[in-house]
């Protein structure tokens, strides 16, 4: 037969391996600030990566322009250029 010492022995051990409704808020709220962080830092990075895009995209029209006028030029001057 379990006595009153066995039963709080029991009661206790229970309380260290199952999480308490208290323990899973208190989880809840820890997982919302790291999810809260995780999406600030891929926000950031994905307004980083726009931002070279677009840098790179007005990089690539720079070059096919001064291209262009390098072709019209030795044209111009008679020299043979391949593009």
């Amino acid at each position: 037969m379990l006595t009153q010492e066995d039963i709080q022995k029991i009661i206790e051990a229970q309380r260290e391996v199952f999480a308490t409704k208290e323990d899973f808020l208190s989880f809840k709220d820890e997982y919302k600030k790291d999810f809260s962080d995780m999406l600030t830092a891929v926000d950031g990075y994905a307004k980083k990566a726009d931002g070279y895009f677009q840098e790179m995209l007005m990089l690539s029209n720079k070059v096919n322009r001064l291209e262009k006028w390098i072709l019209q030029l030795a044209e111009k001057a008679g020299i043979q250029l391949t593009p």
